[in-house]
This record gives C-alpha cells, structure tokens and sequence, in this order.
C-alpha cells in the first residue's frame, strides 16, 4: 500500500488504483503512489460543491489566516518537501529548497490582498458597485517542471477568492503535492481543497466535469487548446500558461563575458525545463563569435548530476517522454547547425542530456522553431535589430522574452514592440507573486499572480440601485 495519499472531504484515503513514481536521476522506482478513479474525481467534486457555501460565506480574513497557516506549514517542512521534489522532479536540492520557500512566500503574499467593494457611481440617482464574488469549484491542474511553485500560483488565489478545489498535479510527479495535502488537511473545512493523483486520464474528465465552474492549467500549448475544447460545452472559465519559445535579443555593446552567464541561467534552469526558459539567442555579428565560446565554457563547465548530490548544478530531464524528444531534437540540430558543447547523454542511467550550446543556425530548425523544453539552447546570428526582432516574433509563441543592451532606450523601445506576455531588459525569468504572468498568443489566456491573477478567480458582479 502506498504511503501517500488522495485528499478527498478532508479524509486521506488510498486511490482505487496504484502507479509508479520514477526517480528521474536513477530511472528506479521511487514509490508508488495512490491513482484515483473517474470515480473518486466525481467524490472530490461533490466534496468542493457541497464546501463551497460555507467557504464562500467565510470573511477574507478567515480565509487569509487559513492561507497563513499553511503558509507556516510549508516553510516548516520545506527540508523533508524539498529533497522529496528533488526525488521525483530531479533538480538540485537547492533549487527544490527555493521553489518550496517560494511556495510559502506566495501563499503568504495573498494574505496581503482584498476584493474591496468599488463604487463606480455614487450620484443622486442612483449608486453603482462593482463586487467580486467566486465562482464555485476550480480545477487546477500542475505541470511537473515546479509542482510546488505553480501550485502556488494557484491555490492561494483561487482560495482567497472564496473558491473551493479540486488540485491534480502531474502523473509524473504528484508526490510532493500529495505530502503537502498530509500536512494540511485539517487546516481548511473538509471538502474545501481536494488533491488527487492520476496517470494523465483524468485532466480531460476535469475539464468536462459539470461540477467545475473553472480550469486553472498550466501545461503544454497542444493540451491547453484540450483544455479549452474541453471547457466549451459549460462556458467554463480558463485560465491557460502555456508553453514558449522566448527569444532573447542581444545587441551590440554588450559584453559578452558579463552577458553570456545570464544568457546561461535563463536558458538552462532546471535543465531548461522552464516555461519561460531562453530558448533561442540572437546575438549581433559583432559579438557572435565571443558570446558563443563564453556559452560553450560555461556549457562544459556545468556539473550534472543527481539533485541530492553536492555541488549538483543541473539535473536530469524528468522524464522518458521528454528526454527522448530533447534527443531527437539535438539529433536534427546537428544536420543544421554546429554543436559547440554537449549534445549527448551524460552517463549510462538517468535522463541526463549535458548542457547543449548550438550555433551557425537558423529560423527554420526544429531547435529554433519548436519549444524544446530541455537543456539545448540555439545562437543564432543577426545583424540587424529589426530583422531579429521579426524574427523573434515570427512564433506561434508569446510568453517571454529579453533585450540585452548598454542602450536602454534602445532596448526599451525593442522590448515595447516583442510580441510576448512579459518582455525583461538586461534580465530575464525575473518573477514576483505581485507581477502579473501570462502569455500572449498560442502560449495561454488570462494572468496568474498579482491583483489581475486574483480577479481572475472571480465573477465580477454589478450592483446598480435607484435612489
């Protein structure tokens, strides 16, 4: 039997079937872990729409303590959470401390937020208000690149709202979220925030459940436009974080021996397994061949290894599907570009692909083209501002994406003209739970994070009186 659990009316209880959960470092067993039925999701369902009233009626303030506590609950058990992420997602411990960290800070932020009743009228005929009420059950649905962090781009928000939920993260990597519904199930009323586990079946059925009056997703562009299919039938809200293909525009003047380890982080966290990942580089002919070298250094450079080992900086692909698509894609690369670092396997277990540094090509390449989601960067040359910036916005893609310059007008007036959700100058994947996120174009719709990501988990409603 499993030592996890599914959450379910605030009562851990076993899933009517088991999975296996795989150590992407190892390519072991980790543990196996609880798969829930259609039949548990519809349990779950009813649990959050039978809670909903009473959570719906509870005062902000209530709401916030509650999201406090588990604030409280995160950051006490962030050692035995973190090194359980790095277990199942693969990225250093480190990093699994931060996310985990971050997880906390970002419920703790929405304690700091209200939905104040606005008056938009208040003449002598009449009083205007605008008011923000929750919508009902919300279905959140988590990637497996930051279980944690994403989670709490969600959760909190859609709780404060006065929703109540049903949390799915992903089949590869549920079990850190399910150790979390461990630690806080008797912090919320039972039936409030529901977590189950699943291997990959049951996103659809949430995104048709007639009981859910939302889908929060974060995900792959090709699911998402699932998601919406799905959503149609109901006029069920979305919320949609979909995948990119951030460019990065480097201009001239800049020095590449300060830029290129910026570059470097941007692209290759967690192995570039980042939604908001660099992963195309267009750097200007007059600093083309030094930024490529300084990237190649720092490529060969970097340790891989396992995430709980010492001085690990990058970890493996998280899983078998994803590494065999990162290898295919190396694999056309090398027909249309030069491979100056990496592009093979490190080791003979582990989905491990060393950092992977590609120049002389070009628009066109599967590499350039297609979101790679793994430790592979293209550079690609240019030599005229304008035409790079057609470039980088010639994509289906439109979630991030940086300007590198010592001009910052020069920069700034680039960045105003980037088709993407988020533009950063001289920086880049540089989040906050008070900015808004989200993408433009295939890569989502509507924000998460902020007052705008808030609001998104409610209905707003005007009330209009005569005097």
């Amino acid at each position: 039997m499993s030592d996890y659990k599914l959450l379910i009316d605030g009562v851990l209880v076993d899933g009517d079937a088991e999975m296996d959960v795989i150590n992407p470092a190892t390519e072991e067993v980790l543990s196996k872990c609880p798969r829930a039925s259609k039949a548990q999701l519809d349990a779950a369902v009813a649990a959050a729409q039978r809670a909903f009233p009473g959570w719906r009626d509870t005062s902000i303030a209530e709401r916030k303590a509650k999201l406090a506590a588990i604030a409280d609950i995160i950051q006490a058990n962030a050692p035995e959470l973190a090194r359980l992420l790095t277990q199942e997602q693969g990225k250093p411990i480190a990093d699994a401390t931060g996310e985990v960290y971050g997880a906390s800070a970002f419920f703790r932020y929405f304690t700091m937020l209200d939905l104040p009743v606005k008056v938009l009228d208040d003449s002598e005929n009449r009083r205007v208000e605008t008011h923000r009420r929750p919508l009902g059950v919300i279905g959140a649905i988590v990637p497996w690149n930051f279980p944690m962090i994403l989670m709490a781009f969600k959760v909190p928000a859609a709780l404060l709202a006065g929703n109540t939920m049903v949390l799915k993260p992903a089949p590869t990597t549920p079990l850190s979220t399910l150790r979390l519904a461990a630690l806080i199930k008797d912090v919320l009323p039972p039936g409030v925030l529901n977590i189950i586990a699943d291997a990959g079946e049951l996103g659809a059925e949430m995104t048709a459940h007639p009981g859910i009056r939302k889908i929060s997703y974060t995900g792959s562009t090709a699911t998402g436009k699932k998601v919406m299919a799905g959503a149609a039938d109901a006029l069920k809200r979305i919320t949609l974080e979909l995948g990119g293909n951030d460019a990065s525009i480097v201009m001239p003047g800049s020095d590449p021996k300060t830029v290129a380890p910026q570059i470097f982080a941007g692209a290759f966290q967690n192995s570039g397994q980042v939604c908001i990942a660099i992963k195309r580089a267009y750097v200007h002919d007059s600093i083309y061949d030094a930024m490529c070298e300084e990237l190649a250094l720092l490529a060969d450079a970097a340790v891989m290894g396992d995430g709980l080992e010492q001085g690990t900086q990058l970890g493996p692909i998280q899983n078998k599907t994803q590494y065999d698509r990162v290898m295919g894609i190396i694999e056309s690369a090398k027909k249309d570009g030069k491979i100056i670092a990496g592009g093979e396997r490190q080791g003979d277990k582990g989905y491990f692909i060393r950092p992977t540094i590609v120049r002389d090509i070009t628009d066109g390449s599967r590499l350039v083209d297609e979101e790679q989601f793994g430790p592979v960067l293209p550079v690609i040359r240019f030599s005229d501002a304008e035409d790079a910036l057609a470039r980088a916005n010639n994509s289906e893609y439109g979630l991030g994406g940086s300007i590198w310059s010592p001009d910052l007008d020069a920069a700034y007036n680039l960045a105003t003209r980037m088709e993407s959700g988020t533009v950063w100058v001289n920086k880049h994947a540089d989040l906050a739970p008070n900015i808004p996120f989200g993408g433009a174009k295939g890569s989502g719709i509507g924000v998460e994070l902020g007052e705008e990501g808030l609001a998104e988990f409610t209905q707003l409603q005007v009330i209009n009186v005569a005097r």
